[in-house]
């Protein structure tokens, strides 16, 4: 692993962890991940981070059934991103204009995207959120793999009772195919050798 490899994880999953924060501030709905660790932790009374790691170790044993192994950016990229995001949902208000509220998530989904692309450019291991749908890729390209895994999150945290908005069908619909796009753009192979 190079210094610059490193540096770029250590980037991408603080800028995926300041995405996240802006994502959940406005409350209009989270991604699909955190949206079943929200069910999870609802119907089940554990903590939140207790179901957090339990939903993050299914996801990543998941991808790693499919032969994608996990790596140093697996764990960098929940401990970096958990940590950045929890200061910045502390820092940050929710709007009470909802035309700012719809703008902050507006705003969140480049970050989220240029995060992930970054993190995953470096090939050292996927998070829990994306492994699944890079281990389906191929043959479903990643852009509508992680729409598929992200639907299937949400749908799973609403079925616990975990709420959802239209933040969370902006993720379903938009979020893969934004990543990929700004993969593109920043030259980065976001495919994870397993």
């Amino acid at each position: 692993m190079t210094p610059r490899r490193l540096v770029q994880l250590v980037l991408g999953c603080a800028v995926l962890g300041v995405g996240v924060a802006l994502l959940l501030t406005p409350a209009l709905g989270s991604d699909g991940f955190s949206t079943i660790v929200t069910g999870v932790a609802e119907a089940s009374g554990m903590a939140f981070v207790l179901a957090n790691a339990i939903v993050a170790a299914t996801f990543v044993g998941v991808a790693w059934l499919r032969g994608l192994r996990p790596g140093v950016g697996t764990l960098t990229q929940i401990v970096v991103v958990g940590a950045v995001a929890d200061v910045g949902l502390r820092l940050l208000d929710e709007p009470d204009a909802l035309w700012l509220r719809i703008l902050m998530v507006l705003v969140a989904f480049p970050v989220l995207a240029t995060g992930i692309a970054l993190y995953l450019g470096t090939h050292l291991g996927a998070g829990p959120a994306e492994a699944p749908a890079l281990a389906w890729d191929p043959p479903v390209p990643f852009r509508w793999s992680y729409s598929v895994v992200q639907g299937g999150g949400a749908l799973a945290g609403w079925a616990l009772g975990a709420p959802i908005g239209p933040g969370t069908v902006a993720v379903i619909l938009l979020l893969g195919p934004v990543v990929d796009l700004t993969a593109r753009l920043l030259r980065l192979d976001i495919a994870q050798s397993p």
